[in-house]
């Protein structure tokens, strides 16, 4: 084990305002997601700033610890899962594909989530802070009826083609968002995805910098030279002016202390 990573484990709580829980069960998990929602963005500003996306721990603990950035799924939740790891709770890595318009699949990789068995026998849970707006709760994996949470109505339902590895949907609010695979994964399976989506003019990650995270109330985004924030499902926006003005904003919505905006040329 790394002999810096309990100094390290302590900073990422640090980072997330949580305190380190008595015990890995299914209350202190569900903490720790809303928490890190709260603090940690959801930005894929790295390849707007020519940064190397590296799927290694190490890698990830220093960029959203250290460096206090944000990150894409693989980033976030796989930084996640390190932090799971070594609170006690018992995580596995799933590859799933995104539903996006017209119910059409992305390819293999698409995102990483978070299997999670917690000490208190519930569960198991699904856990996702990488998705953007999405469930603010960890999922109940095994249950097929309706979730309630402060990000919709949720339900995991198996997938009309999941075929013999019994793949699953999690709909939200009766819409599909993943086809989740059940096989449990390594970090480095998701090397191929994460460089699709950091190269690929097909993907959407590549067509122009956003930085979002959750709220309290609702949910904070800067996109380009625009502010939208959502307060009790009412949305507001704000447009930026100048560089400085943009930079300021993602200081002091986000904590991302910027040298230079990333991807100028993209924004609007």
């Amino acid at each position: 084990m790394d002999p810096q990573l309990p100094q390290t484990i302590d900073a990422y709580l640090d980072r997330i305002g949580a305190a380190r829980p008595a015990r890995p069960d299914a209350p202190a998990l569900r903490e720790l997601q809303l928490r890190h929602l709260i603090a940690v963005p959801f930005e894929n500003l790295s390849i707007h700033l020519g940064e190397d996306i590296v799927l290694e721990d190490g890698a990830l603990l220093d960029k959203i610890v250290a460096r206090e950035r944000g990150g894409f799924c693989y980033e976030l939740n796989g930084a996640f899962a390190v932090l799971l790891r070594a609170l006690g709770f018992r995580v596995t890595l799933l590859q799933a594909r995104v539903h996006g318009e017209g119910g059409r699949l992305g390819i293999p990789y698409d995102h990483l989530a978070l299997r999670v068995e917690t000490e208190d026998g519930t569960g198991p849970w699904l856990a996702d802070v990488g998705f953007g707006d999405h469930a603010r709760h960890p999922l109940a994996l095994d249950d097929r009826a309706d979730q309630k949470d402060p990000g919709g109505t949720f339900r995991i339902a198996p997938a009309p083609d999941g075929g013999e590895s019994g793949d699953l949907d999690v709909l939200c609010d009766g819409t599909p968002r993943l086809r989740l695979e059940r096989r449990p994964r390594e970090l480095a399976d998701f090397r191929a995805g994460a460089w699709y989506h950091r190269t690929s003019p097909d993907s959407h990650f590549t067509r122009a910098p956003v930085c979002s995270r959750s709220t309290d109330d609702g949910r904070i985004t800067l996109s380009g030279r625009k502010l939208l924030t959502t307060v009790g499902g009412e949305r507001h926006e704000t447009p930026l002016g100048g560089d400085d003005e943009v930079l300021a904003a993602y200081r002091d919505h986000f904590g991302l202390r910027l040298d230079r905006l990333p991807g100028k040329s993209d924004l609007r």
